[in-house]
C-alpha cells in the first residue's frame, strides 16, 4: 500500500505502509459524567509517518489535549477510550502493536524507548528534589539494565548538551534552571532512550518568543539527527506552520481538515481553519484589519444537530444545520465540509 505526501519544498513524495509509524483508526473517547458521558474526541483518524512532524491544532476545548493522552495511554479516569485503534508500528519490523489493547507492563517496555512525550508544564514533569541528571539516570538504567551509573550520568550530560546546556547543570535541581532550560530538558529526557514517536503538548507555551523560537530550531535538528516522528499539539497556528510537515485541525473533538502546512497556510478547505489563519498578521503585508472566529466553541455536552461549526461559520448553509460534515479525502488532503460536496459542486 502506498501514500503520497506533499512536502514542505513543494514537491511529493511516495510512501508506502512500512513507513507509518502510528495509525490511528476511528478513536473516540468519553468521560463519565453524572448525566450522559461527555464524548471529547470523536471518530479521529489519521496516520504518522517515520520522521513526519503532525501539526494538531484547535481552539481550548477542541480536543487536542484528550487526544495526546490517549494516544500515549496517559489519560485518568473519568476518560475512557470507547472505540477505534491505535496501531504503533515498531521499525524493527515487528507486528503492529495497538496500544489501546496494550497491558500496563507492556506498554512501560515502551516508554521512552518507543514513544515519549513533553508535557506543556516542565517544573509538572520534572521531579523538583531530584536533580536533573539522577533523573536521566533513573530513565537510562530502568530501560538498560547494564548501563553503569557512571556511564548514564555521561550520557545525561551529553543529552543535556544537545539542546544547549551546560553538562555541570546536570547536577542542578529543576528550580536552579530557568523557564527555557527546564523546558529543552524535558526534551532531552524524551529523546533519553531514542524513541520512535515523541509527542509534544504545547512545549513552548509557557517560554518567551525568543526562546520559543530556539526550541524550535532544536526540535528540528534534533528530528534531523535522529530521525523521530512527532506529533506537536497547540493552539497556535502560524507556529505549526513554520514547523509541521502536515497539520491536523480539530474541532469539537473531531479533526476537520487535514493537509499539508503549504496547502493549509495558502488555500485553507475548511472555514475553522481560514478564521485561525485569518487571525495573526502576516510578516510581510499590507495593513489590515484582522477579523477573528466569532462565538465560542459548542459545549461538548450540547453539540448542534449537523456540523457543530455551523453556528460560527460565514459559509453555513441550511444543509449545514442538518447533516454532520465527515472528514473526507479529497487529493492529498481531507476536510469535513459541506462546502466541498460533489452533489453541491455539481
Amino acid at each position: 500500500m502506498t501514500f503520497t505526501q506533499t512536502m514542505r519544498d513543494g514537491g511529493t513524495a511516495v510512501t508506502t505502509a512500512s513507513d507509518i509509524v502510528l495509525d490511528v483508526d476511528g478513536l473516540s473517547v468519553e468521560y463519565a459524567s453524572a448525566g450522559a458521558p461527555v464524548r471529547a474526541c470523536t471518530d479521529v483518524t489519521f496516520q504518522l509517518r517515520r520522521g513526519e512532524i503532525l501539526g494538531v491544532v484547535g481552539e481550548s476545548g477542541s480536543g487536542k489535549s484528550t487526544l495526546i493522552t490517549a494516544l500515549t495511554r496517559l489519560q485518568r479516569p473519568p476518560a475512557v477510550t470507547t472505540s477505534g485503534r491505535i496501531v504503533f508500528h515498531p521499525q524493527s519490523g515487528r507486528p503492529g502493536i495497538d496500544l489501546v489493547q496494550l497491558k500496563p507492563r507492556a506498554l512501560r517496555s515502551l516508554r521512552w524507548t518507543s514513544l515519549s512525550i513533553v508535557l506543556q508544564s516542565a517544573m509538572d514533569a520534572l521531579n523538583p528534589v531530584m536533580r536533573v541528571g539522577e533523573q536521566f539516570v533513573d530513565v537510562l538504567r530502568v530501560h538498560d539494565r547494564s548501563m553503569s551509573r557512571a556511564a548514564a550520568w555521561a550520557e545525561a550530560r551529553r543529552l543535556l548538551g544537545l539542546v544547549g546546556i551546560s553538562a555541570d547543570r546536570a547536577r542542578s535541581y529543576p528550580h536552579e534552571l530557568s523557564g527555557g532550560m527546564r523546558q529543552r530538558a524535558t526534551i532531552a529526557l524524551a529523546l533519553a532512550c531514542r524513541p520512535e514517536l515523541v509527542v509534544m503538548d504545547e512545549p513552548t507555551t509557557a517560554v518567551d518568543v525568543v526562546m520559543q523560537r530556539q526550541i524550535l530550531a532544536q526540535v528540528l535538528r534534533l528530528r534531523r539527527e535522529f530521525d523521530f516522528a512527532v506529533v506537536f499539539v497547540t493552539h497556535d497556528l502560524s507556529l505549526l506552520l513554520e514547523l509541521a510537515d502536515r497539520i491536523a485541525v480539530m474541532y469539537a473533538g473531531r479533526i476537520v481538515e487535514l493537509a499539508s502546512a503549504q496547502d493549509l497556510y495558502r488555500t485553507p478547505m475548511h472555514p475553522y481553519t481560514r478564521g485561525l489563519r485569518d487571525s495573526f498578521p502576516p510578516l510581510h503585508a499590507p495593513l489590515e484589519r484582522l477579523e477573528g472566529i466569532p462565538g465560542t466553541p459548542p459545549d461538548l455536552r450540547a453539540l448542534p444537530s449537523g456540523c457543530p461549526f455551523a453556528p460560527r461559520c460565514p459559509a453555513v448553509m441550511e444543509r449545514c444545520h442538518q447533516h454532520l460534515p465527515l472528514l473526507t479525502p479529497r487529493g492529498d488532503r481531507s476536510a469535513a465540509c459541506h462546502l466541498h460536496d460533489e452533489e453541491l459542486v455539481r
